[in-house]
């Protein structure tokens, strides 16, 4: 048997059926659609100066830029159409803070979900062993939902910025050129940004998967078997206690019931009332 078919027969798969090892591996694959729509990005714009001197003209401007969105490095240049040559402009603004963190969170997200569905399918009786794999992962995946909230919401204000400085009728606005009415600007296309919006989305649903996970990794933990514990054990001692005061308060009855010799005590055995004739 060769090592890979080993390893398969080795593992149990059928921990991926476990809410804990399926939500993991959602998280894996998610993670991956997150920082693959994002950082793999690239678009652009196409704008048309049209001059009144037509050998001025430039109909097909086109503005390139892509992942981590530096826009202020992003430089192209416009006709003037006053016949001083080339303007060369740039765009305005950065997300790049925003939009590394988002995909650096995917990435390491993406690293320990694979590790941790590794570990839940090869060696899950060496992390429910002892109580330390639990707490680690409890921990880790806590840290990760944080993380994923505050990534998702600092990219979704990062593509906003986005969106207005890469709009074509803000582009526009920055050439001098069509601050003059008798020239012509207008913009060709706009750019696409429906897998940056995509990204956004997935960004929000791993924060959803890592926070609902939160509770699956600490029912492993010793934390939630202790606090079982606690609240199992007043529920015991109540029960006994009802069970001793319900004997002595049967033990009591049956005493009182029996108080005062009864005649068969005293050999005499017990009769009803005597007859008329018995006494004359």
């Amino acid at each position: 048997m060769d090592p890979v078919s080993q390893l398969a027969s080795a593992g149990s798969f059928r921990a991926l059926k476990e809410p804990l090892a399926f939500l993991r591996a959602l998280e894996l694959l998610f993670a991956i659609f997150a920082f693959a729509t994002c950082g793999g990005y690239s678009g652009g714009l196409r704008l048309s100066v049209d001059c009144v001197n037509k050998t001025e003209s430039n109909l097909s401007i086109d503005v390139a830029f892509a992942y981590p969105f530096r826009l202020h490095q992003v430089t192209f240049e416009v006709p003037t159409c006053e016949g001083k040559g080339q303007q060369k402009l740039a765009l305005i603004g950065d997300s790049s803070s925003s939009a590394e963190f988002f995909v650096t969170v995917a990435v390491f997200a993406f690293l320990y979900s694979l590790a941790a569905t590794v570990v839940y399918i090869f060696f899950q009786n060496k992390y429910r062993e002892n109580n330390r794999g639990p707490l680690i992962d409890f921990v880790v995946t806590v840290v990760f939902s944080f993380l994923w909230l505050v990534g998702s919401s600092a990219w979704a204000k990062g593509l906003s910025d986005v969106k207005v400085a890469t709009d074509p009728k803000e582009v526009l606005l920055l050439m001098s050129a069509c601050k003059q009415p008798a020239n012509k600007c207008m913009a060709v296309h706009s750019p696409v940004m429906s897998s940056l919006n995509t990204s956004v989305v997935f960004g929000f649903l791993n924060f959803i998967l890592w926070a609902g996970n939160i509770w699956f990794v600490f029912k492993e933990t010793g934390w939630h078997s202790s606090g079982q514990r606690y609240l199992s054990d007043p529920m015991e001692k109540h029960s006994s206690s009802y069970n001793q005061d319900s004997y002595g308060s049967g033990g009591g009855y049956s005493q009182q019931g029996s108080v005062g010799p009864s005649s068969e005590e005293f050999g005499q055995p017990a009769s009803g009332p005597t007859s008329f004739t018995n006494q004359i």
